[in-house]
Protein backbone atom coordinates (compact mmCIF):
# COMPACT_ATOMS: atom_id res chain seq x y z
CA UNK A 1 0.00 0.00 0.00
CA UNK A 2 3.10 2.39 0.52
CA UNK A 3 3.95 3.93 -2.22
CA UNK A 4 7.66 5.04 -2.84
CA UNK A 5 7.96 8.71 -3.46
CA UNK A 6 10.72 9.94 -5.72
CA UNK A 7 13.45 11.98 -4.13
CA UNK A 8 11.87 12.20 -0.80
CA UNK A 9 14.12 12.65 1.92
CA UNK A 10 14.52 9.80 4.70
CA UNK A 11 12.18 10.15 7.44
CA UNK A 12 9.93 12.25 6.28
CA UNK A 13 10.57 16.03 6.89
CA UNK A 14 7.78 18.46 7.81
CA UNK A 15 8.66 21.57 6.43
CA UNK A 16 7.59 24.78 6.46
CA UNK A 17 6.76 27.49 3.58
CA UNK A 18 9.62 29.10 3.58
CA UNK A 19 11.68 28.28 6.39
CA UNK A 20 13.86 24.85 7.75
CA UNK A 21 11.20 22.22 9.51
CA UNK A 22 9.52 23.28 12.68
CA UNK A 23 8.91 19.62 13.71
CA UNK A 24 10.55 16.70 11.70
CA UNK A 25 8.22 14.10 11.07
CA UNK A 26 9.08 10.38 10.49
CA UNK A 27 6.67 7.87 9.53
CA UNK A 28 6.82 4.66 11.69
CA UNK A 29 5.89 1.87 9.47
CA UNK A 30 6.10 -1.47 11.36
CA UNK A 31 4.76 -1.83 14.99
CA UNK A 32 8.19 -2.55 16.62
CA UNK A 33 9.42 0.95 15.50
CA UNK A 34 6.32 1.97 17.20
CA UNK A 35 6.66 0.02 20.39
CA UNK A 36 10.38 1.38 20.53
CA UNK A 37 8.68 5.16 21.27
CA UNK A 38 5.39 3.83 23.50
CA UNK A 39 6.94 4.98 27.35
CA UNK A 40 7.36 8.47 25.25
CA UNK A 41 3.91 8.22 23.78
CA UNK A 42 2.34 7.99 26.86
CA UNK A 43 4.24 10.10 28.77
CA UNK A 44 3.66 12.87 25.84
CA UNK A 45 -0.24 12.00 25.87
CA UNK A 46 -0.26 13.26 29.52
CA UNK A 47 0.42 17.35 28.42
CA UNK A 48 -1.91 16.56 25.21
CA UNK A 49 -4.57 18.25 23.91
CA UNK A 50 -6.72 15.68 24.14
CA UNK A 51 -6.24 13.06 26.89
CA UNK A 52 -7.99 10.20 26.53
CA UNK A 53 -7.36 6.04 27.19
CA UNK A 54 -8.22 6.00 23.37
CA UNK A 55 -4.99 7.48 22.68
CA UNK A 56 -2.88 5.75 24.62
CA UNK A 57 -0.18 2.91 23.03
CA UNK A 58 -1.77 -0.54 24.73
CA UNK A 59 -5.24 0.54 23.70
CA UNK A 60 -4.16 1.42 19.74
CA UNK A 61 -2.10 -1.77 19.69
CA UNK A 62 -4.70 -4.00 20.46
CA UNK A 63 -6.89 -2.43 18.12
CA UNK A 64 -4.29 -3.18 15.80
CA UNK A 65 -3.80 -6.67 16.54
CA UNK A 66 -7.41 -7.34 15.40
CA UNK A 67 -7.90 -4.45 12.84
CA UNK A 68 -10.59 -3.06 15.40
CA UNK A 69 -12.33 -6.43 16.07
CA UNK A 70 -12.43 -7.05 11.94
CA UNK A 71 -14.09 -3.62 11.42
CA UNK A 72 -11.10 -3.14 8.68
CA UNK A 73 -9.76 -6.33 6.51
CA UNK A 74 -5.84 -5.08 6.71
CA UNK A 75 -3.94 -2.27 7.13
CA UNK A 76 -0.21 -0.81 7.00
CA UNK A 77 0.84 1.69 10.17
CA UNK A 78 1.44 5.22 8.80
CA UNK A 79 2.47 7.01 12.16
CA UNK A 80 3.53 10.24 11.96
CA UNK A 81 6.24 10.74 15.00
CA UNK A 82 7.86 14.15 15.42
CA UNK A 83 10.60 15.37 18.13
CA UNK A 84 12.11 18.88 17.74
CA UNK A 85 14.97 19.82 19.66
CA UNK A 86 14.56 16.19 22.41
CA UNK A 87 11.27 17.90 23.76
CA UNK A 88 8.07 15.60 23.89
CA UNK A 89 7.11 13.19 21.20
CA UNK A 90 4.27 14.63 18.89
CA UNK A 91 1.67 12.60 17.16
CA UNK A 92 -0.11 11.87 14.10
CA UNK A 93 -1.60 8.01 14.95
CA UNK A 94 -2.41 7.11 10.97
CA UNK A 95 -2.89 3.74 9.13
CA UNK A 96 -3.73 3.01 5.76
CA UNK A 97 -6.22 0.22 4.27
CA UNK A 98 -7.46 -2.15 1.02
CA UNK A 99 -10.55 -0.75 1.94
CA UNK A 100 -10.07 2.57 1.65
CA UNK A 101 -6.81 3.11 -0.41
CA UNK A 102 -6.74 6.93 -0.93
CA UNK A 103 -6.96 7.97 2.42
CA UNK A 104 -5.31 8.22 5.66
CA UNK A 105 -7.20 7.30 9.30
CA UNK A 106 -6.53 7.03 12.47
CA UNK A 107 -5.68 4.02 14.51
CA UNK A 108 -9.05 3.45 16.21
CA UNK A 109 -11.57 4.42 13.30
CA UNK A 110 -14.25 4.43 14.00
CA UNK A 111 -16.28 2.33 15.58
CA UNK A 112 -14.07 1.06 18.92
CA UNK A 113 -12.37 4.05 19.64
CA UNK A 114 -14.92 6.92 20.95
CA UNK A 115 -12.80 9.70 20.96
CA UNK A 116 -9.48 10.26 18.59
CA UNK A 117 -6.90 12.74 17.51
CA UNK A 118 -3.54 13.71 17.82
CA UNK A 119 -0.84 13.93 19.55
CA UNK A 120 0.51 17.05 20.65
CA UNK A 121 0.76 20.00 23.18
CA UNK A 122 -1.22 22.42 22.63
CA UNK A 123 0.88 25.33 22.33
CA UNK A 124 2.73 23.70 19.70
CA UNK A 125 -0.66 22.18 17.38
CA UNK A 126 0.20 24.34 14.93
CA UNK A 127 3.78 23.78 13.87
CA UNK A 128 2.77 19.97 13.95
CA UNK A 129 -0.38 20.33 12.04
CA UNK A 130 2.18 22.22 9.54
CA UNK A 131 4.46 20.21 9.24
CA UNK A 132 2.77 16.71 9.11
CA UNK A 133 0.45 18.59 6.26
CA UNK A 134 4.07 18.86 4.31
CA UNK A 135 5.36 15.71 5.18
CA UNK A 136 2.15 14.10 3.90
CA UNK A 137 2.67 15.66 0.59
CA UNK A 138 6.17 14.23 0.05
CA UNK A 139 5.81 10.68 1.75
CA UNK A 140 1.64 10.05 0.69
CA UNK A 141 0.73 12.67 -2.34
CA UNK A 142 -2.73 12.35 -3.70
CA UNK A 143 -4.07 10.88 -0.32
CA UNK A 144 -6.91 12.42 1.65
CA UNK A 145 -6.68 12.58 5.75
CA UNK A 146 -9.79 11.81 6.85
CA UNK A 147 -10.17 11.79 10.71
CA UNK A 148 -13.15 10.80 12.47
CA UNK A 149 -14.22 11.06 15.99
CA UNK A 150 -12.38 14.61 17.06
CA UNK A 151 -13.79 16.48 20.04
CA UNK A 152 -15.35 19.76 18.58
CA UNK A 153 -13.79 21.31 21.69
CA UNK A 154 -10.30 20.10 20.64
CA UNK A 155 -8.19 22.71 19.02
CA UNK A 156 -7.21 20.09 16.22
CA UNK A 157 -10.04 21.32 13.67
CA UNK A 158 -8.77 24.79 13.95
CA UNK A 159 -4.96 24.09 13.61
CA UNK A 160 -5.63 21.93 10.85
CA UNK A 161 -8.07 24.53 9.30
CA UNK A 162 -5.11 26.97 9.47
CA UNK A 163 -2.74 24.44 8.07
CA UNK A 164 -4.62 23.52 5.23
CA UNK A 165 -5.15 27.21 4.19
CA UNK A 166 -1.25 27.93 4.74
CA UNK A 167 -0.84 24.69 2.41
CA UNK A 168 -3.10 25.16 -0.10
CA UNK A 169 -5.44 21.67 1.02
CA UNK A 170 -9.11 21.37 1.22
CA UNK A 171 -10.83 21.43 4.94
CA UNK A 172 -14.29 19.73 5.09
CA UNK A 173 -15.74 19.15 8.75
CA UNK A 174 -18.63 16.86 9.65
CA UNK A 175 -20.45 16.60 13.11
CA UNK A 176 -21.00 13.28 14.24
CA UNK A 177 -22.51 11.68 17.15
CA UNK A 178 -23.39 13.03 20.38
CA UNK A 179 -21.51 12.22 23.69
CA UNK A 180 -23.32 13.12 26.22
CA UNK A 181 -21.20 14.00 29.61
CA UNK A 182 -22.57 14.52 33.47
CA UNK A 183 -20.61 17.27 35.07
CA UNK A 184 -20.05 16.21 38.83
CA UNK A 185 -19.72 19.54 40.56
CA UNK A 186 -21.32 19.15 44.31
CA UNK A 187 -21.44 15.38 44.23
CA UNK A 188 -24.34 13.12 44.45
CA UNK A 189 -27.43 14.94 46.05
CA UNK A 190 -26.33 17.94 44.04
CA UNK A 191 -26.34 15.80 41.11
CA UNK A 192 -29.35 14.68 42.02
CA UNK A 193 -31.09 18.40 42.46
CA UNK A 194 -30.45 18.98 38.87
CA UNK A 195 -32.31 15.85 37.47
CA UNK A 196 -35.95 16.48 36.40
CA UNK A 197 -38.08 15.57 39.15
CA UNK A 198 -39.87 12.81 37.72
CA UNK A 199 -36.38 11.07 36.58
CA UNK A 200 -34.91 11.75 40.35
CA UNK A 201 -37.79 10.01 41.76
CA UNK A 202 -37.71 7.17 39.33
CA UNK A 203 -33.84 6.64 39.54
CA UNK A 204 -33.87 6.46 43.52
CA UNK A 205 -37.00 4.35 43.31
CA UNK A 206 -35.25 1.87 40.65
CA UNK A 207 -32.04 1.63 42.72
CA UNK A 208 -33.58 1.22 46.25
CA UNK A 209 -35.90 -1.45 44.88
CA UNK A 210 -32.26 -2.95 43.91
CA UNK A 211 -30.96 -2.41 46.79
CA UNK A 212 -33.84 -3.90 49.03
CA UNK A 213 -33.63 -7.39 47.04
CA UNK A 214 -32.47 -10.29 48.45
CA UNK A 215 -29.11 -11.67 46.57
CA UNK A 216 -28.79 -8.14 44.87
CA UNK A 217 -24.75 -7.21 45.18
CA UNK A 218 -22.17 -5.02 42.87
CA UNK A 219 -19.66 -6.61 42.36
CA UNK A 220 -15.95 -5.17 40.42
CA UNK A 221 -13.85 -7.27 38.67
CA UNK A 222 -10.73 -7.26 39.23
CA UNK A 223 -6.93 -7.93 37.35
CA UNK A 224 -5.74 -10.79 37.52
CA UNK A 225 -6.85 -14.87 36.08
CA UNK A 226 -10.83 -14.03 36.65
CA UNK A 227 -10.41 -11.03 34.48
CA UNK A 228 -10.82 -12.69 30.88
CA UNK A 229 -14.27 -14.95 32.32
CA UNK A 230 -15.75 -11.86 33.89
CA UNK A 231 -14.98 -10.22 30.09
CA UNK A 232 -16.70 -13.45 28.61
CA UNK A 233 -19.88 -12.90 31.01
CA UNK A 234 -20.31 -9.42 30.17
CA UNK A 235 -20.06 -10.05 26.68
CA UNK A 236 -22.89 -12.67 27.14
CA UNK A 237 -24.89 -9.98 28.44
CA UNK A 238 -24.16 -8.11 25.54
CA UNK A 239 -25.55 -10.62 23.25
CA UNK A 240 -29.19 -10.43 24.36
CA UNK A 241 -29.42 -7.38 22.49
CA UNK A 242 -29.46 -8.77 18.81
CA UNK A 243 -27.91 -5.34 17.38
CA UNK A 244 -24.46 -6.32 19.45
CA UNK A 245 -24.76 -10.00 19.41
CA UNK A 246 -24.27 -9.10 15.51
CA UNK A 247 -21.54 -6.81 15.96
CA UNK A 248 -19.65 -9.38 18.73
CA UNK A 249 -17.64 -11.43 15.78
CA UNK A 250 -14.64 -14.12 16.94
CA UNK A 251 -12.37 -10.82 16.44
CA UNK A 252 -14.28 -8.58 18.38
CA UNK A 253 -14.28 -10.72 21.10
CA UNK A 254 -10.31 -11.04 20.73
CA UNK A 255 -10.24 -6.85 20.65
CA UNK A 256 -12.24 -6.64 23.89
CA UNK A 257 -10.04 -9.19 25.61
CA UNK A 258 -6.70 -7.64 24.53
CA UNK A 259 -8.62 -4.08 25.68
CA UNK A 260 -9.53 -5.03 28.67
CA UNK A 261 -6.26 -6.82 29.59
CA UNK A 262 -4.18 -3.53 28.82
CA UNK A 263 -7.09 -1.51 30.89
CA UNK A 264 -6.53 -3.99 33.75
CA UNK A 265 -2.86 -4.04 33.79
CA UNK A 266 -2.34 -0.31 33.66
CA UNK A 267 -5.05 0.49 36.66
CA UNK A 268 -7.97 2.13 34.54
CA UNK A 269 -10.62 -0.46 33.88
CA UNK A 270 -13.78 -0.79 35.68
CA UNK A 271 -15.74 -3.70 34.64
CA UNK A 272 -18.54 -3.49 37.17
CA UNK A 273 -21.70 -6.02 37.52
CA UNK A 274 -25.51 -6.02 39.21
CA UNK A 275 -25.40 -9.43 40.47
CA UNK A 276 -29.05 -11.47 41.71
CA UNK A 277 -28.57 -14.65 43.72
CA UNK A 278 -25.13 -14.92 41.97
CA UNK A 279 -26.20 -14.17 38.25
CA UNK A 280 -25.56 -10.88 36.25
CA UNK A 281 -28.29 -9.17 35.88
CA UNK A 282 -26.40 -6.24 34.33
CA UNK A 283 -22.71 -5.21 33.29
CA UNK A 284 -21.00 -2.04 32.54
CA UNK A 285 -17.65 -1.65 31.08
CA UNK A 286 -15.90 1.49 32.34
CA UNK A 287 -12.53 3.39 31.73
CA UNK A 288 -11.66 5.45 35.30
CA UNK A 289 -9.36 7.87 33.72
CA UNK A 290 -7.86 10.83 35.70
CA UNK A 291 -10.77 12.46 36.81
CA UNK A 292 -13.51 11.05 34.29
CA UNK A 293 -15.30 8.10 34.66
CA UNK A 294 -16.50 7.21 30.87
CA UNK A 295 -19.25 4.32 30.24
CA UNK A 296 -17.81 2.25 27.32
CA UNK A 297 -20.39 -0.46 27.40
CA UNK A 298 -23.18 -2.16 28.52
CA UNK A 299 -25.52 -5.18 28.70
CA UNK A 300 -28.22 -6.90 30.50
CA UNK A 301 -30.13 -9.89 31.10
CA UNK A 302 -33.49 -9.37 29.79
CA UNK A 303 -34.33 -11.83 32.73
CA UNK A 304 -34.39 -9.76 34.92
CA UNK A 305 -35.90 -6.47 33.37
CA UNK A 306 -38.71 -6.15 36.03
CA UNK A 307 -36.38 -4.53 38.32
CA UNK A 308 -34.74 -2.04 35.63
CA UNK A 309 -31.16 -3.43 36.72
CA UNK A 310 -29.63 -1.22 33.96
CA UNK A 311 -30.80 1.87 35.67
CA UNK A 312 -29.82 0.61 38.78
CA UNK A 313 -26.14 -0.02 38.18
CA UNK A 314 -26.09 3.04 36.29
CA UNK A 315 -26.98 5.12 39.37
CA UNK A 316 -24.66 3.28 41.30
CA UNK A 317 -22.20 4.13 39.03
CA UNK A 318 -22.81 7.82 38.98
CA UNK A 319 -23.28 8.00 42.76
CA UNK A 320 -19.73 6.20 43.01
CA UNK A 321 -18.66 8.42 40.68
CA UNK A 322 -19.71 11.10 42.69
CA UNK A 323 -18.74 10.18 46.12
CA UNK A 324 -14.78 9.21 44.63
CA UNK A 325 -14.46 12.63 44.01
CA UNK A 326 -14.20 12.70 39.87
CA UNK A 327 -15.43 15.31 37.62
CA UNK A 328 -17.82 14.08 35.23
CA UNK A 329 -19.47 10.95 33.78
CA UNK A 330 -19.23 10.43 30.37
CA UNK A 331 -21.23 8.30 28.31
CA UNK A 332 -19.23 8.59 25.12
CA UNK A 333 -20.63 8.44 21.87
CA UNK A 334 -24.06 7.80 21.32
CA UNK A 335 -27.53 9.68 21.53
CA UNK A 336 -29.67 7.09 23.63
CA UNK A 337 -32.81 8.34 25.46
CA UNK A 338 -31.28 7.23 28.82
CA UNK A 339 -28.19 9.25 28.44
CA UNK A 340 -30.24 12.65 28.56
CA UNK A 341 -32.74 11.49 30.67
CA UNK A 342 -29.92 10.80 33.21
CA UNK A 343 -28.81 14.43 32.81
CA UNK A 344 -26.23 13.69 29.87
CA UNK A 345 -25.11 17.52 28.52
CA UNK A 346 -24.54 16.70 24.53
CA UNK A 347 -21.04 17.57 22.97
CA UNK A 348 -20.60 16.16 19.86
CA UNK A 349 -17.15 14.73 17.43
CA UNK A 350 -16.53 15.78 13.92
CA UNK A 351 -15.16 14.49 11.10
CA UNK A 352 -12.08 16.29 9.35
CA UNK A 353 -11.38 15.32 5.96
CA UNK A 354 -8.18 17.10 4.24
CA UNK A 355 -7.16 16.89 0.76
CA UNK A 356 -4.32 18.77 -1.52
CA UNK A 357 -6.10 20.93 -3.69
Amino acid sequence: MRQPVPGAAAGGVGTMAGGPPAVEITFLHDATAWQAVAEAWDESLKASAVDVPFLRYGFLRAWWSTFGGGEWPDGELWIGVGRDGGRSLQAAPLFCTTARPDSLLLLGTSEIADYLDLITEPARIDEFAASLLAALEREAPGRTLDLWNILETSPTAAALARAAAGAGWSFARQRLKPCPRILLDGGWEAYLARLDKKQRHELRRKMRRVEATPGAEYVRAGPGPELAGAVEAFLRLMTHDEAKAGFLTPRMHAMFHALTEVAAREGWLRLEFLRIDGRPAAGALCFEYGDRLMIYNSGLDPAFLALSPGWALLGHLIRSAAEGGKREVDFLRGGEEYKFRLGGEARFVERLTLRKA
